[in-house]
């Protein structure tokens, strides 16, 4: 069997923006809603059999307590935000395994899930539905990987280090040091993509880079420089890993068997009912994700 792990809070942004707004009978905004669900139904009659989404029920978790810049639900737009609880309701409705997040983020419960599916046997490929780049890190040979549903490509390990030039087990490293903005935190000054990608490709963590740069035994531009910032912010460089970092010992399932789809629940068709019939009010937002 395969499993397909998808993130459901990248999903809803991206049909937020993709498609036009729909307003149900009651005045909800729910023309992202109706567009993931739509989506996640052509994956399972596609055939897609073992299915579980992860959501940030609430943007915020741990990770802002330790870096006071990390992403909040501030600027998001609120017909967006008040779509997720209705997301997990409909997902629900539809039988599929829903993990609304609250302390953790929805990338953890993916980590955890992908781990968790590969310890079985029967699982032939993991496939962890989303672009993030943070989840690369997750990564296992062909047995554990990302599909982009967008272009429906297949990154594998290899495909990992031709797009980062690091091993999966280094994108934590590679982040803490070139950043994710879309995260909110900034990186190291000066490093960037290729300089982290040769350094990390000799010495894969941060903590086995030599202080001295005239050690380096790599071809890594103003290395003199770059071995001095890093050594300047390597507080900031280990903290930034430490966010980059997914966690993988949530629980989230205890048998792949509770993936697997067994069809809707018979209250999914008022809601599919509701949904079909909003009405669209304009057009398709200009992408901001």
């Amino acid at each position: 069997m395969n499993v397909h792990l998808i993130d459901g809070t990248y999903e809803l942004f991206r049909h937020f923006f993709a498609v036009p707004s729909a307003i149900d009978a009651d005045g909800r905004e729910v023309g992202a809603v109706r567009g993931v669900v739509t989506s996640v139904l052509s994956m399972i009659n596609r055939g897609a059999t073992h299915v579980g989404v992860a959501t940030d029920h609430v943007i915020e978790s741990f990770r802002n307590r330790m870096w006071r810049g990390y992403k909040t639900s501030a600027g998001i737009d609120p017909a967006l935000l008040s779509q997720f609880g209705l997301l997990e309701e409909a997902l629900q409705l539809m039988g599929v395994v829903v993990w609304p997040m609250v302390e953790y983020e929805a990338d953890d419960a993916l980590a955890a899930a992908a781990v968790k599916a590969a310890e079985d046997t029967r699982v032939e490929k993991v496939l962890i539905c989303t672009p993030d780049k943070d989840l690369a890190q997750c990564v296992r040979g062909t047995r554990i990987v990302q599909l982009i549903r967008r272009t429906n490509a297949e990154l594998d390990e290899d495909a990992v280090v031709g797009k980062f030039g690091v091993r999966p087990a280094s994108i934590p490293d590679y982040l803490a040091l070139v950043g994710d903005t879309a995260d909110g935190y900034p990186g190291l000054p000066g490093w960037g993509a290729k300089s982290a990608a040769a350094v990390l490709a000799r010495y894969e963590h941060l903590e086995h880079i030599p202080a001295d740069w005239r050690e380096w035994k790599v071809n890594a531009h103003n290395a003199a420089s770059l071995a001095a910032t890093f050594e300047r912010e390597r507080e900031h460089a280990f903290l930034f890993r430490d966010l980059a970092t997914l966690r993988t010992g949530i629980d989230v399932f205890a048998s792949v068997d509770e993936l697997a789809w067994n069809g809707p629940t018979p209250a999914f068709t008022a809601l599919a009912e509701r949904l079909q019939q909003a009405k669209t009010t304009k057009a398709s937002r200009p992408p901001s994700r």
